[in-house]
């Protein structure tokens, strides 16, 4: 049951709605230190609807790492429409539409897709963290880049520096 909203706990749902994106600029930017301080050590994961799961914030960083870690990986997660309910004080769940493409160098492919993620959240000394994360796909699709004649990769913020190489 959610807590009735008034403007201090809108003023919560801001601080939540910022800790996600927070995830999701640590993850594309390849964060990792950064990432791990927004979790409780005692986070779960549950990636790809279940497929991945993970029970504590270390081997969620280092799944995260693992799989999105290598400079030939570049990625875009935006999530959107979320639905944050304060279930008391401290403790919160949001649900979030996520929309996401991953260029994979090193094999050539794309990934993209959209899901809902199903967090909770947790308070500690002042500030929100997150307990547990994850979501189930409404699609994928996978493509290799050699399908689309003439793509070009141009800009990559680890071997441009973000900038583009053209003109």
């Amino acid at each position: 049951m959610a807590l009735p909203l008034d403007a201090a706990l809108l003023v919560e749902l801001e601080r939540i709605k910022r800790l996600k994106y927070a995830y999701l600029r640590c993850l594309d930017q390849k964060l990792w230190a950064e990432l791990r301080a927004l979790f409780v050590d005692d986070a779960t994961a549950s990636y790809g609807g279940g497929r991945y799961e993970h029970d504590d914030a270390d081997a969620i960083v280092d799944f995260i790492s693992d799989a999105m870690g290598d400079p030939g990986v570049h990625s875009s997660h935006r999530v959107t429409h979320p639905e944050i309910d304060l279930t008391s004080p401290t403790e919160a769940t949001g649900t979030w539409a996520l929309d996401d493409t991953v260029i994979d160098t090193r094999f050539d492919v794309t990934v993209r897709g959209a899901a809902f993620y199903e967090d909770r959240y947790v308070k500690v000394d002042d500030r929100w963290l997150i307990a547990h994360t994850g979501y189930k796909r409404t699609y994928e699709e996978v493509f290799p880049r050699t399908s689309i004649e003439g793509l070009v990769l141009t800009a990559s913020w680890w071997s441009t520096r973000g900038r583009s190489e053209l003109g």
